[in-house]
């Protein structure tokens, strides 16, 4: 893996380089100091696997950067910061950053999240030669019954093997048995088919539209406004309280050992680190601020989880 650094602190810069080359994990190609020289190494940029930029800089910061490279840079991002800001985190995420991390610099931290982004790097390239494997297959044969066979018979099971793929996700998270995950389950469902017949591109339904459709689909066309609105909002709390429990699981793991697997893969993917980082002082009995949950995002980041896996399974 290619990497690429920006900060205004060179200590930083150094750091994460010196963790890139103990650990092997690729190679430093470039480094600079401030997002303004970044925007003058764009043919480099586009060799870069994963981007390491600074949040606040001198000339010019990482959220000003990110938009301008964005349209030509098909790597991934790793967004570095000491600002704990939910706004300008919210933002950095908006704009297609895969993790933020808070500075000071944590090695085991780094080492975790830039594995993750391998990973999700290598992943995406053997999807992309899996489908053009296939579209070369297909249209090898031009008799639309070959085809046709093909579809029927891949709607047949991908949708049985996808739900299977919840049901271990769920698990792994620990709230396989909570009464939220049969309302998770079912939106998971619902997004699934939605995407059958639409596309993702335009963003995700809102939540607002989901708990509207599955109260529908569940009460009848027939139900008065306040049956719909009661239970959308019993779905609702039963839905926070399970991510709550799964906040509080994945916690409990990273307290009793960092390097736990099942806290290495989802603790970061599902939560930020500041939401993580805040329940497991709380379970330290420290004083700290309350944990805050973000549904919308679990919920996507739960669907393409079990697309992943789903996939890797198939």
């Amino acid at each position: 893996m290619y990497f690429y650094i920006v900060d205004d602190e060179k200590a930083v810069r150094s750091m994460l380089a010196q963790i890139i080359e103990d650990e092997d994990l690729g190679e430093v190609i470039g480094e600079a100091e401030d997002g303004l020289s970044l925007e003058q190494q764009m043919l480099i940029l586009k060799n870069i696997d994963i981007l390491f930029i600074d949040l606040l800089m001198p000339i010019q910061d990482g959220i000003k950067t990110i938009r301008q490279i964005k349209p030509s840079f098909k790597g991934k991002i790793i967004m570095v910061s000491q600002v704990e800001s939910k706004e300008l985190i919210a933002e950095a995420y908006s704009l297609g950053v895969e993790y933020y991390i808070i500075k000071p610099i944590n090695r085991i931290e780094v080492l975790t999240v830039v594995r993750k982004v391998i990973e999700r790097i290598r992943l995406e390239k053997s999807i992309k030669n899996i489908q053009e494997s296939l579209n070369t297959v297909l249209k090898l044969d031009s008799n639309s019954s070959v085809q046709e066979k093909y579809r029927n018979e891949k709607h047949l099971n991908t949708f049985n093997h996808f739900q299977n793929s919840i049901h271990f996700l769920l698990s792994e998270l620990g709230i396989a048995s909570e009464s939220g995950s049969k309302d998770l389950m079912d939106m998971l469902d619902y997004l699934y088919k939605y995407e059958q017949d639409n596309t993702l591109e335009q963003g995700f339904p809102s939540l607002k539209e989901i708990f509207m459709n599955l109260a529908q689909k569940k009460l009848g066309d027939s139900a008065e406004d306040t049956e719909l609105k009661r239970f959308i909002e019993a779905s609702k709390q039963r839905i926070r309280r399970a991510i709550y429990q799964s906040l509080d699981h994945l916690a409990s793991l990273g307290l009793t050992d960092f390097l736990n697997p099942k806290f290495e893969n989802y603790a970061s993917r599902f939560f930020d680190f500041t939401t993580v980082r805040r329940k497991m002082t709380e379970l330290n009995n420290e004083p700290t601020l309350p944990a805050r949950i973000d549904t919308k995002k679990f919920i996507q980041v739960l669907y393409f989880e079990a697309k992943r896996i789903h996939l890797e399974l198939r």
